[in-house]
């Protein structure tokens, strides 16, 4: 396990997010130390229904512990052990029944089932050893603020009293859903999966859905971004690339590119949220497993600086990427498969075969300016072939058509979700027909015995004043109405760039395309297989084609494969791909360099272009690397293999 570099790992927790150059310091600032085992709580809890058992409880900074201590003590306790990497959050309750003196602490916790699966569960646990209501509320709330403050990031006191003062209000996010992402599949799961996980961490939401290509770009623009302390996407890589150069196209880009971004998965392309569970320190994961992962993460709070690529293109536009430039076979994979988008993530294994099947080769010119730095170095397995100079080679935009931001929010759209008997504490007034607590626990219906009373929510915090609530949207500006809403999202224009920037900050290590280099960059030709720079770890969700980059290294990845190597080898090497050890064949065809800037000139007349898996105008393009311009919701670090 790498240790982390404080000065690269910036974090902060939700509810505070600074802005100031000594906000930051002090968010860089180490914690006191707390080893994993350190009891901050101990104490003794009935049950709920009261006829059940009861437990002592100890809290540490990693796990809730569980004995129970009657009828009699178990041997081996069954869901002893609750780590807080899988508890989404918690909440405290009191019995509707006025003779009840008793206050309720519920936690909500997605472990592991024998099968790998999370699976939802909520223990509620009753505070019951002082004589009055009040004071096991005040028993109750101290253990839900430090669980709280514990899954947030946030320091708890070190002889203080525990309150829910020491909570900031509830963080607000906008949260925009592709629902044609991943067949369809996408709003159905985060009507049954992201928006109740959210709800039990206490955050405040605003959920709009995209009904167009460029929708989520167009949104942006106009936001008041002050409202706001994170936009979330629910799809594939493609929104968040919508999102992103709508940030970066907004008169006051440099603010609004600090706007902390998340992604959770729900498309067919989810590189991003593949690296994110990586740096989470899951295990790799699909589909629902991948989503469930990113929502704890995301429920968690931490935000890491997150590098862009700025790539300039043939006819001298520019668009922001936070993922890939690919040329060749994975982006003739990438386009191509797109007709088969309603099998989902299945639609990049029919498009490799039938790539394989039908194999080109590209002739081009590829150069790149070589980092002054070399990259943290990659396990022994991860061995990288280094680049050779092969050849030093001393050497040339359509507006984006307006739309009228037709938006689809939670304020106005009803959601199909069951009544639950609970809303979230501390959260704005419910939005229409969601209730904020999702899921809820359950706990009047699937627990109670017929002789108990319901419990009804408990808020640690009431909202303060000024907090606008979940259903209200910020005024976004709107352009000229050029078209109705469709019934779906347009298929891209072939050649036009989905989403292209005109702010952002300046590439000082490229000269205009058309140009020659200046010294120090490294230039080859020949005849390739596919060319692929690339920022994070992954390449899709279960892709790991950079294993040792970071969201923050200051570093574009380049890969290439040189023609002559066969489809048997080039299947090999996808396939070592997944597990990240693609570098260790040894293929002779197989190249890599890290980089700050590369110029990619095709010498071929057809051929394809993605930025961030998405088409671009064909021509040469070239890109640099802009360290740390973006802010990424991460969640906290994890260290791999810590769910063993």
């Amino acid at each position: 396990m790498k240790t982390q570099r404080p000065e690269q790992e910036l974090t902060w927790s939700w509810g505070y997010r600074p802005r100031s150059a000594l906000d930051r310091v002090k968010a860089m600032a180490p914690p006191p130390p707390l080893t994993p085992s350190t009891p901050l709580l101990h104490g003794e809890f009935g049950s709920y229904p009261a006829r059940g058992p009861r437990f002592a409880l100890t809290l540490t900074p990693q796990a809730l512990h569980i004995q129970r201590l009657r009828p009699k003590p178990e041997a081996r306790p069954r869901g002893g052990l609750v780590l807080l990497t899988e508890v989404s959050g918690c909440c405290t309750l009191r019995s509707r029944s006025p003779l009840d003196s008793a206050a309720y602490f519920c936690v909500y916790t997605y472990p592991r089932g024998r099968r790998g699966g999370r699976r939802r569960a909520a223990r509620t646990f009753r505070a019951d050893g002082a004589a009055t209501y009040e004071e096991n509320r005040a028993e109750a709330q101290r253990w839900a603020t430090a669980l709280t403050c514990l899954l947030r990031g946030l320091p708890l006191p070190g002889d203080g009293e525990i309150t829910p003062d020491l909570l900031p209000r509830p963080p607000r996010l906008l949260l925009l859903v592709n629902p044609f992402g991943g067949r369809g599949l996408a709003w159905q799961w985060c009507k049954n999966h992201v928006l109740p996980m959210i709800s039990e961490a206490g955050l405040s939401f605003n959920l709009i859905q995209t009904e167009r290509q460029n929708h989520a770009r167009e949104l942006v623009q106009g936001l008041n971004l002050s409202e706001w302390d994170g936009i979330v996407t629910v799809s594939g890589d493609g929104l968040l690339h919508e999102v992103l150069n709508g940030l970066l196209q907004r008169p006051d880009w440099e603010e609004a590119v600090k706007t902390p971004m998340g992604i959770l998965p729900c498309g067919s392309g989810n590189a991003l949220a593949g690296a994110i569970n990586q740096h989470g320190g899951f295990e790799p994961a699909l589909g629902i497993d991948l989503l469930l992962n990113c929502s704890l993460l995301l429920c968690r709070g931490g935000s890491h600086p997150l590098d862009l690529l700025s790539v300039t293109l043939a006819s001298g536009s520019r668009c922001f990427s936070f993922l890939s430039v690919a040329w060749g076979f994975v982006s003739d994979v990438d386009i191509q498969s797109e007709r088969f988008r309603a099998l989902g993530s299945a639609r990049f294994t029919l498009g490799t075969v039938l790539g394989l099947a039908t194999l080109h080769t590209y002739r081009g010119r590829f150069s790149y300016l070589p980092a002054t730095v070399e990259p943290a170095s990659p396990a022994p397995a991860h061995g990288l072939p280094r680049a050779k100079s092969e050849l030093t080679l001393a050497p040339a935009p359509a507006p984006p058509v307006a739309h009228s931001p037709l938006h689809r929010s939670v304020s106005d759209l009803p959601l199909p979700l069951p009544q639950p008997a609970l809303t979230s504490p501390g959260s704005p007034e419910p939005l229409p027909i969601l209730s904020l607590n999702g899921g809820g626990p359950e706990l009047a219906g699937d627990w109670g015995g017929a002789g108990d009373a319901p419990l009804s929510p408990d808020p640690l915090l009431p909202s303060p004043p000024g907090t606008p609530k979940a259903a209200q949207l910020s005024p976004i500006s709107e352009g000229a109405s050029e078209m109705a809403a469709s019934s779906g999202l347009p298929s891209p224009t072939p050649g036009a760039p989905v989403a292209i920037s005109a702010g952002g900050p300046p590439d000082h290590l490229l000269p205009p395309l058309g140009t020659p280099l200046p010294p120090g960059w490294v230039t080859m030709e020949g005849d390739f297989v596919l060319i692929l720079a690339i920022l994070p770890s992954h390449l899709g969700a279960d892709l790991v084609a950079a294993p040792h980059a970071r969201f923050d290294d200051g570093l574009v990845h380049l890969c290439w494969v040189r023609s002559g190597i066969s489809r048997t080898a080039l299947l090999r090497l996808f396939l070592a791909m997944e597990r990240g050890n693609h570098f260790s064949l040894g293929c002779p065809h197989l190249g890599y360099a890290a980089a700050r800037a590369f110029r990619l000139e095709p010498l071929t007349p057809r051929g394809v272009l993605t930025v961030d898996g998405e088409q671009v105008e064909y021509g040469p393009l070239q890109a640099q690397v802009h360290p740390g311009l973006g802010t990424l919701l991460t969640g906290p670090p994890g260290c791999p293999g810590r769910e063993a």
